[in-house]
C-alpha cells in the first residue's frame, strides 16, 4: 500500500493525490472525482503516510492501521463510515484492539473507515508488508549524515573562529 502522495486537506471532503508542486503551493487530484484544485501553502494539509492514532502502548501509523483492516476485509470494502457508533467502535476494536478508546473518537473512525473504502475503491489498498527497496544502503546513508552531522557539531575551534572578526586597524 503505498499511500507517499495522499493528502487530505482540512476543509475538503476526501482524499487526493499531490499531482504536481509549484511555487505557491500544488496540485492535487481528488480521489473522489477526480477533479484537480489547487492548494496553497497557507492550507492544513496532512500527508495519510505521516498520520497516526493512538493506542494504550504507542502510536499506530495509519498505514498499519489501513493495512490490518485490509486483511481483515481480505482487500474488500470496510462496513461504511456512516453506521451507528457502537457498531463502528466495535469494528474498529476488532481490527485495532489496544486503541486508547479515550484519545481516539468515533469520528476519527469514521475518517478512518471513509479513507480505507475510497483507497480499496480507487485499488490502493494492499495486505502485503509494505518492502523498502533497498532498505540497507538507505540506513547506510542515514548513519553516515548523522556521522557527518556529529562531527560538525563535535569541532568547536572551526566554529569559534569563524565567529570571530578580524580586527580594526586603527590610525595613529
Amino acid at each position: 500500500m503505498n499511500v507517499d502522495k495522499i493528502l487530505a486537506i482540512s476543509g475538503k471532503p476526501g482524499l487526493y493525490e499531490l499531482k504536481v508542486q509549484t511555487r505557491s503551493g500544488f496540485v492535487a487530484e481528488s480521489l473522489i472525482d477526480g477533479k484537480r484544485i489547487t492548494v496553497g501553502m497557507r492550507s492544513n494539509v496532512s500527508l495519510l503516510s505521516e498520520i497516526s492514532m493512538y493506542t494504550h502502548t504507542e502510536e499506530k501509523p495509519l498505514v498499519e492501521i489501513l493495512r490490518a483492516i485490509a486483511i481483515k476485509e481480505n482487500e474488500g470494502a470496510a462496513i461504511s463510515h456512516k453506521e451507528d457508533n457502537s457498531k463502528l467502535i466495535a469494528y474498529f476494536a476488532e481490527v485495532v484492539p489496544d486503541y486508547d478508546e479515550d484519545r481516539v473518537y468515533p469520528s476519527d473512525i469514521k475518517k478512518v473507515l471513509n479513507w480505507y473504502n475510497m483507497l480499496q475503491s480507487k485499488g490502493m489498498v494492499s495486505k502485503e508488508e509494505p518492502k523498502v527497496e533497498n532498505a540497507e544502503s538507505v540506513k547506510e546513508q542515514v548513519v553516515e549524515e548523522v556521522k557527518a552531522k556529529k562531527e560538525t557539531k563535535a569541532d568547536p575551534s572551526d566554529s569559534e573562529q569563524a565567529k570571530q572578526k578580524p580586527k580594526a586597524k586603527t590610525k595613529k
